[in-house]
């Protein structure tokens, strides 16, 4: 049979792994214009419609201005000075409403912006959780968690400044260079274009320029921040070679290239403003020019001098930002781009089309039967772990798997649980292959106690109703007791309120293997795979737990991976794994008789337990001891 249902993962390079920044932005699309969410897209609509009416009424505004100027400059024949009243009064109500459209299009578009963000996040969250373990053991989980959040942040940025100045500014220019047309000439609305164009072109190349400076900069202030640190964290070390000054001389020459490069940061910050300024000031005194010579050959009002000076101060104040605009929208591109690229990754593990749903819970079907048949697996093409393993559990048997550690033995409840599918071979529960179920009804019918156990930052409550979410209090407290750890709950001050502290530190190792034991009864499993479940425990919480191991173990399915020989000798049968293949197997009788490889593991292991037990004896007996010597303070 096939070794897997999912197609392999994409190559480096595809075009999935290769984004530019417009494919990135216009990834937006699909959130902001949702299909059957027809509320979001009646809010952009209106917000569309506030950006137009402010911007209408802003390019309006210069032209009542004008208006106003010239019924100024004109006296009646009279000899009186009438006051445009109307004009004036239209002014005020002209600049109320491009602010008040631009403050109501900020409001209306709000809950669609949070809307965008709390969808991609939320995407991009449940796609991480889709990830087989591969992807989360080859990365940082927390660079993956730094990209989610930057990428989030880089969400409300571009919609922010991109949609909100960049477009705004860009719509506002067209509109501005074709009332200039309409009412000078083609030459004003060139020249007004030209400026623009020559602004913008000369800030993006500068501010381009400029960030390669910026980062060099923060390089170099990283560079001495940790000098600094480094040398005062080792400060014992310091003393003892007497170098305190070559510490000084290395912290002072990274200051000396931060103070360089923070020198060329402001300078060149301000060869930007110069520029900007320039341009600007160029470019109305020519269009200024132009416009005093139409006026002193009766061609244009002064109003109309006023105008075309005024429509570009208007263009230059958004644009003045657009320097820190830009560079914001590009760092805000690359992280939106990072966090897209998780969004691309390839989900290794899949549900068919066709999958079923397997009963999960014992009271909604007897233990499971699980089958390895002709099992070949590695976690890389080049290395294979598992060569062929076959065996199988009959509903409600125990099957232990040993062996020394790189067996292949973990992996085995991997394949399982489906955190990988086989590369060749079948794993069957209930007769069926593991990729014909789905994922979270096989997932819900496998129970899992883990050597190493994780417990969240909550309540011991919460990790016990972890097991199965909605769990009334009566059933959290009988899985307790059945894990034997209600008893010390209740020892607490807070009892089943106790905050656990994080991954569960303010709790010893064999309290957190007891609420690990009462998550896993509460969820009920018909399979129960018990993973190195008491290896990091010493001898003696190793026989506590085994006896509440055994209520949990009762009438299920169970897969029982072990290092200590000890927990395994009641199995119905013992697999030895020896390089990732089936050494030898039976029961723990007919393995010692072999003498083999399972009966050296038992003699050595007997071997060792018994120096610990001669050092345990020691120790109690040591204790006993000082309890007896008098406390000579108080004689």
């Amino acid at each position: 049979m096939s070794s897997s249902s999912s197609s392999p993962p994409p190559p480096a390079g595809t075009a999935a792994a290769r984004r530019t920044a417009l494919t990135t932005v216009t990834g937006l699309l699909p959130f902001l214009w949702p299909r059957g969410d027809w509320r979001t897209r009646g809010l952009v609509s209106v917000s569309v419609l506030m950006l137009l009416a402010a911007k209408g009424a802003n390019v309006a505004v210069p032209i009542i201005y004008a208006r106003a100027v010239d019924h100024l400059s004109h006296r009646d024949p009279t000899g009186l000075l009438t006051v445009p009243v109307a004009l004036i009064v239209g002014y005020g109500l002209l600049r109320i409403a491009s602010g008040g459209f631009g403050e109501l299009r900020d409001a209306v578009f709000a809950p669609v912006k949070q809307r965008v963000i709390r969808s991609v996040a939320m995407r991009t969250f449940r796609h991480l959780h889709g990830l087989s373990l591969r992807f989360h053991l080859d990365r940082q989980t927390g660079g993956v968690t730094r990209a989610m959040e930057r990428g989030t942040a880089a969400v409300e940025l571009v919609l922010r400044l991109g949609v909100f100045n960049i477009v705004p500014t860009l719509f506002e220019t067209v509109m501005v260079a074709l009332v200039i047309w309409h009412l000078f000439d083609w030459r004003f609305a060139l020249a007004t274009v030209a400026t623009v164009v020559a602004y913008v072109s000369f800030t993006v190349l500068f501010t381009s320029w400029r960030i390669g400076i910026r980062r060099r900069m923060n390089e170099v202030e990283g560079e001495a921040s940790t000098k600094a640190l480094d040398s005062l964290l080792n400060y014992e070390t310091v003393k003892y070679f007497n170098n305190e000054t070559h510490e000084a001389r290395r912290f002072d020459e990274a200051q000396a290239r931060y103070e360089r490069a923070a020198v060329q940061t402001q300078v060149s910050l301000n060869m930007l403003n110069l520029g900007q300024a320039a341009i600007i000031a160029i470019a109305l005194a020519g269009i200024m020019l132009m416009a005093a010579e139409g006026v002193a050959a009766g061609r244009l009002t002064v109003g109309k001098f006023v105008l075309v000076n005024t429509y570009l101060m208007q263009l230059y104040l958004p644009l003045n930002f657009l320097g820190f605009v830009y560079a914001s929208v590009r760092q805000g591109v690359v992280d939106l781009e990072q966090m897209f690229r998780l969004l691309g990754e390839h989900q290794e593990v899949q549900d068919r089309p066709e999958a079923r749903v397997l009963p999960a819970r014992l009271e909604e079907a007897p233990p499971a039967a699980i089958r390895f048949d002709g099992v070949r697996f590695g976690y890389h093409p080049d290395r294979e772990i598992l060569h062929g393993i076959d065996f199988a559990i009959m509903p409600g048997g125990r099957t232990a798997v040993v062996g020394p550690t790189g067996a292949g033995k973990s992996t085995l409840s991997r394949l399982l649980f489906r955190f990988y599918d086989v590369d060749a071979g079948r794993v069957l529960v209930d007769g069926h292959d593991v990729r014909d179920w789905t994922q979270d009804s096989l997932r819900a019918a496998i129970g899992v106690v883990p050597q190493d156990t994780v417990l969240f930052n909550d309540t011991i409550r919460y990790n016990i109703a972890y097991g199965r979410i909605g769990a009334t209090d009566a059933e959290i407290e009988q899985a307790a007791k059945l894990a034997q750890v209600h008893d010390f709950v209740m020892r607490l001050p807070d009892g089943y309120d106790t905050r656990v502290g994080e991954r569960g530190l303010k709790l010893s190792g064999g309290e957190k293997q007891r609420v690990a034991i009462a998550r896993t009864l509460l969820k009920n499993p018909r399979v129960l795979v018990l993973d190195e479940a008491t290896s990091a425990l010493d001898t003696h919480t190793e026989s506590e737990i085994q006896s509440a191991l055994r209520t949990v173990a009762a009438d299920r399915t169970t897969l029982i991976i072990a290092h200590r020989l000890s927990t395994v000798v009641d199995a119905d049968e013992i697999l030895v794994l020896a390089d990732g293949r089936v050494a030898e197997r039976g029961s723990h009788r007919a393995l010692l008789a072999e003498g083999g490889l399972y009966a050296r593991m038992w003699i050595a292991q007997a071997a060792e337990q018994r120096v610990e037990d001669r050092e345990s004896a020691g120790r109690q007996a040591l204790e006993a001891a000082d309890s007896r010597i008098p406390d000579l303070s108080r004689a």
